[in-house]
């Protein structure tokens, strides 16, 4: 048995705040978070191939604005836009979403 950390339920703020906050920071900053949850695997579903839109990367934003709301020190959803204010996952999107989880 596995024990899911996020499931679509949304009672836990804070909770959800710090899985966003893990996804949207860089590895070594993800990493000790998810030790102090326990986590032994995440599952990230990518759906940019088949067009899935309902895949973890077009919900990113999601995690880091929640994330952003408990741990605005850490997290500024700006950073994740180009200069130029888009939201890209390919090789122009800004230096701190290359780094993010």
């Amino acid at each position: 048995n596995r024990t899911t950390l996020v499931d679509n339920n949304t009672w836990n703020n804070s909770h959800i705040a710090l899985v966003g906050k893990a996804m949207a920071s860089n590895e070594e900053n993800a990493y000790k978070i998810m030790q102090d949850l326990d986590v032994d695997y995440i599952l990230v579903i990518f759906g940019g191939m088949i067009g899935y839109s309902g895949d973890d990367i077009n919900k990113f934003l999601w995690m880091v604005r929640i994330a952003e709301g408990e741990h605005p020190q850490d997290i500024q959803e700006g950073r994740y836009f180009t200069p130029e204010g888009e939201y890209r996952v390919d090789g122009r999107a800004s230096q701190t979403m290359l780094d993010s989880m």
